[in-house]
């Protein structure tokens, strides 16, 4: 088996595995989806895999601050399920409604966000 290719989720990101070797992945992702931090970038990921188990992630700097996202999972039925987590230490928040939004540092349990995507290979 190879992880080699590119890998599209349910929303239309995409996962491009260019490299692999002794149980180490590494490629790029696009996210596909436009209230992503990420959005308009390719971020190149790196990864490690044993067996049917994957895992890679990206970080990049973006007009809204630092991110990083980390996808982990399992290759199942020619689907890879992941389970994604994403870390930004900045957001856009309002004081009050109809105020003006602005950049703030978020506290650790605002920062972080969790998912799940199913990615099909060649799609």
């Amino acid at each position: 088996m190879t992880w080699n290719g590119r890998w599209k989720n349910q929303f239309g990101s995409v996962v491009e595995i260019r490299e692999e070797s002794h149980n180490k992945i590494s490629g790029a992702f696009t996210t596909a989806l436009k209230d992503s931090a990420l959005f308009g970038q390719t971020v190149p990921i790196i990864g490690t895999y044993q067996g049917s188990c994957i895992s890679f992630a990206a970080a990049a700097t973006t007009k809204f601050g630092d991110v990083v996202v980390s996808y982990t999972g399992l290759l199942r039925d020619s689907k890879l399920e992941t389970m994604w987590f994403a870390v930004a230490d900045r957001a856009l928040t309002a004081s009050e409604p109809g105020a003006p939004a602005q950049l703030k540092e978020q506290k650790w349990w605002r920062a972080v966000i969790t998912n799940m995507d199913t990615f099909e290979r060649g799609v």
